[in-house]
């Protein structure tokens, strides 16, 4: 947690984070997708994703500690959107 703390905050794309995490994006119905979308919709920024980088070598995707909603939500209004995150080390 305090590398997450002391990370700088960066952009990657909701397509980047979604193939690195290897998770699949939720649907915008499911209700923590939705609640998202409807602040965004009301003109709200959302807080930065908190992200654990994985080990490409050894086959460990990247980790999303928190955020995966957001990622979602962000992939379903521009799959190129760039969100703000905050990445750390294994």
């Amino acid at each position: 947690m305090a590398a997450l703390r002391r990370a700088e905050t960066v952009h990657r794309k909701a397509k980047d984070l979604s193939r690195a995490s290897r998770l699949p994006i939720l649907p915008p119905d499911n209700p923590h997708v939705a609640s998202d979308l409807k602040k965004v919709r009301e003109g709200h920024l959302l807080s930065p994703v908190l992200l654990v980088r994985g080990r490409l070598a050894l086959g460990v995707p990247l980790t999303v500690a928190d955020g995966y909603h957001r990622i979602c939500a962000s992939y379903h209004l521009d799959e190129d959107a760039d969100i703000p995150c905050r990445i750390a080390d294994l």
